[in-house]
């Protein structure tokens, strides 16, 4: 989800100043790959079922229609998004937003995702407002999935430039632009304490899924390379330390 900055009574965020771009991943076969990974780490397959899945941010709708059209798990799903860049729109229902905002009642949904959607929404209170939003829908029971980039990742995803991120916010926009990568720097990635502190505010229990992604991923990928092997023999106390450096941030999160 994009094009948000926060301006709202109730707390959600909407359109100000800032056009923010939709970055959506339109490579399906990677969706693929990501839904299958979510899947593990979520352990979805040890839910009742149906389970009702929301999607936030749909992107290329690859991930809503991995788990919509899934062959074992039987899947409710819903999709919001505030760009429409869908290349596959079967198996699931799909509505336009324009903030974080959620047209969906109190404890609709067991299983939430956000993946890669909050360094789109705008500033902190845009944040704390998606975050917010997510508490809301889902149920007492429920569980969430987050992916954020790592704000000390060495080179920016998006714009593909090397320390983008590390920079003080006022800088970033000058660099993006003295490089020709673009006029505006419009994303907000985070630091792992700064997205656990919001997880905490929004009154949500998460736990750090960073290693486990490492290894799903390779598992999933590449499980016959010798990266994958490597990482078989490394127990978790080695890895654990390198959580604050991985590229990206992955939490499983659930209401408290």
């Amino acid at each position: 989800m994009s094009d948000s900055s926060p301006d709202r009574r109730d707390g959600s965020a909407e359109v100000v100043s800032v056009t923010r771009h939709p970055h959506a991943v339109l490579d399906l076969p990677s969706r693929r790959f990501k839904g299958l990974k979510i899947e593990r780490l979520l352990n979805l397959a040890a839910r009742s079922q149906p389970i009702r899945l929301l999607e936030v941010g749909t992107g290329s709708g690859g991930i809503a229609h991995y788990f919509g059209t899934h062959q074992h798990l039987k899947c409710e799903v819903d999709a919001v998004d505030v760009h429409d860049n869908r290349l596959v729109t079967e198996g699931y229902r799909y509505q336009s937003v324009r903030d974080t905002h959620l047209p969906f009642a109190d404890a609709t949904f067991d299983v939430v995702l956000s993946n890669h959607v909050i360094e789109h929404v705008g500033d902190e209170k845009a944040q704390r407002a998606h975050l917010a939003e997510l508490h809301r829908v889902l149920r007492s029971d429920g569980v969430g999935y987050l992916a954020v980039p790592n704000r000390w990742m060495l080179v920016e995803p998006h714009y593909k430039l090397v320390f983008l991120s590390w920079l003080p916010q006022a800088w970033r926009t000058p660099y993006l632009r003295w490089m020709g990568k673009g006029t505006v720097y419009d994303c907000e990635p985070l630091q792992m304490r700064q997205l656990e502190h919001l997880f905490s505010a929004a009154d949500f229990d998460c736990r750090n899924l960073c290693v486990d992604a490492l290894r799903a991923t390779f598992e999933i990928e590449r499980p016959t390379s010798a990266a994958a092997a490597v990482l078989r023999r490394i127990p978790d106390g080695l890895m654990l330390p390198l959580r604050r450096i991985i590229p990206t941030l992955i939490y499983r999160f659930e209401r408290r």
